[in-house]
């Protein structure tokens, strides 16, 4: 594989830790991953590279990004909008966007977009094709007016795909039935993965064409490079299955044709799976392995660290209360009666921690010299000077952003210390019907009703 090795080369000129034996906090944060010709986030200003043992910079302080400069630490990590009915960019996808920019965030992350039709979650998500991309000029220049810029999740469903929303046949490392894809998904054959491979580079062009700063790659949830890192859903027996390396193999293949495929005028970040949460997954100690591939290939810029399973275990990500009555309304009639009798095997609960993420997340920190993102139940203003003071570049937030957009500039402004939202996970049903805090909703109506009075 051609290594771009980026990160190795840079260590040394942009005043980074060398090796896991320098004490994670100890790096200068600002200007991390910083190239000559880097440009400027809209109105920001350049930032000088950090030198060694400096503390960790200020969360409101500009940073770097690959080529980018962020106007300050905090991303609005992806989450799927609901409100691209048939894969349409709709004013409400824009206007979700433009808000959240409005409201703080460094950078807004366009949730899932899929890099071919048989690789979309169902039929209403979006394909990186090029009419979709000049519809997608208009979200980009909305966020940049609002001071942000604009990251595009990009990604194929593999075995997470529904087949027949679709019309259309998913693939999966190895031959296995899947309830989110309603069926058999079949092993990809050698020349399908030249197919999805060559997919991932031209999704990747039509979004920096449409105007994205970023590209995030997804890595998670046992979406289909997930799952292709996963022992327990990868059984091929040629070169991308066996060994980790092996198993990492087409994800970083992917990962190099996504680099090479848009050059250095935008930063690559993957999504990345620490753990799956599943009996016989993907866990740290090969996790950490991958990890440590990725960085020596040098093809991405940052990881955003996450973990669970879309089809096995997804409250693992989400954490706290499960709404198994709102789950089983939102869903098909069959599906929902399912639900009523499986629930809580398909979706147990999970406790909700603030940064739940981070005991994992920790240890990368430890073995790994590349930018990282926390992301995982931060919802408090110290949790991100806790990132910031253990090393990592950055922190992704994505419920509390969906409470309250404004969370960025009220924390910058020290009106609130922490945010609003009360993780009932009542949001994730409305994936269907357009991605909300139903509580805000509430409030924002009972506001409404109090002033008609």
């Amino acid at each position: 594989m051609a290594a771009h090795r980026r990160h190795a080369d840079r260590r040394l000129a942009d005043g980074v830790r060398t090796g896991p034996d320098v004490a994670p906090g100890a790096r200068g944060a600002v200007g991390v991953g910083a190239r000559p010709g880097s440009r400027d986030a809209r109105g920001g200003r350049a930032v000088s590279p950090a030198a060694p043992g400096t503390p960790a910079a200020p969360i409101w302080d500009p940073a770097r990004l690959g080529p980018l400069t962020l106007r300050n630490r905090i991303i609005k990590a992806a989450t799927f909008e609901g409100v691209m009915p048939h894969g349409r960019v709709t004013d409400e996808l824009i206007d979700f966007h433009a808000e959240v920019a409005r409201g703080g965030a460094a950078m807004t992350t366009l949730a899932y977009c899929a890099v071919s039709p048989g690789g979309r979650v169902h039929r209403h998500s979006l394909v990186l094709d090029e009419p979709t991309g000049r519809d997608l000029r208009r979200l980009t220049e909305a966020v940049h007016a609002e001071g942000a810029l604009a990251a595009a999740q990009i990604g194929h469903a593999g075995l997470v795909a529904n087949q027949i929303s679709n019309r259309a046949r998913s693939l999966a490392p190895s031959t296995r039935i899947s309830p989110p894809a309603m069926g058999l998904v079949k092993g990809a054959t050698t020349r399908q993965l030249e197919r999805v491979a060559r997919d991932f580079a031209s999704g990747a062009r039509v979004a920096v064409d449409a105007g994205f700063d970023a590209l995030e790659v997804h890595l998670g949830h046992n979406y289909l490079l997930s799952s292709f890192m996963s022992p327990n859903l990868n059984k091929r027996t040629d070169v991308y299955g066996g060994s980790v390396a092996a198993r990492s193999r087409f994800p970083r293949e992917v990962l190099e044709r996504v680099r090479s495929a848009v050059g250095d005028s935008v930063a690559v970040t993957a999504k990345f799976n620490m753990a799956d949460g599943v009996p016989r997954g993907l866990w740290l100690d090969q996790s950490l392995q991958i990890a440590r591939l990725i960085e020596s290939d040098g093809c991405v810029d940052a990881l955003q660290l996450t973990g669970g399973s879309s089809l096995l275990n997804a409250m693992y990500y989400f954490r706290g209360e499960v709404p198994m009555s709102e789950f089983i309304a939102a869903q098909p009639k069959l599906v929902g009666i399912g639900l009523e009798v499986y629930g809580p095997r398909i979706l147990p609960t999970y406790p909700f921690e603030e940064a739940f993420f981070l005991p994992f997340a920790r240890q990368f920190r430890e073995a790994l010299s590349m930018p990282l993102i926390l992301l995982g139940g931060v919802n408090r203003l110290d949790t991100v000077h806790t990132a910031l003071d253990e090393g990592f570049e950055f922190v992704g937030m994505a419920r509390a952003l969906l409470r309250d957009p404004y969370l960025p500039e009220k924390f910058r402004t020290r009106r609130v210390a922490e945010g609003l939202c009360v993780h009932c996970n009542k949001c994730v049903p409305t994936i269907y019907s357009g991605t909300r805090c139903v509580v805000r909703e509430a409030v924002r109506e009972n506001g409404r009703r109090g002033r008609r009075r």
